[in-house]
């Protein structure tokens, strides 16, 4: 497994936030709130599970800091809206 790391306002696997193989970004929208606005995935790395991982880490890490998600991001909303596990962090 590839080691995921925090950037500024992402988190992603790659050797540098200039050189990334994989992301998911994010933005402040509000007091305690962010918005999910991008995932992206390289060709090489597709089929395992890499955007899941990627946004697992996100949401822990938004439990940690008491914020609440509103994803715009196509494959966050249908994996966040879709999934039990992550309805507590949805911002209604």
């Amino acid at each position: 497994m590839r080691e995921i790391k925090q950037g500024s306002n992402r988190f992603y696997i790659g050797d540098s936030e200039d050189s990334i193989m994989a992301e998911i970004t994010f933005k402040p929208t509000g007091d305690n709130v962010i918005t999910i606005d991008h995932t992206y995935v390289a060709p090489e790395l597709r089929g395992q599970g890499i955007a899941k991982k990627l946004l697992d880490r996100l949401v822990t890490w938004a439990r940690t800091e008491n914020k609440k998600i509103i994803p715009i991001c196509s494959y966050a909303k249908q994996q966040m809206e879709n999934n039990d596990e992550y309805h507590d962090i949805l911002y209604h």
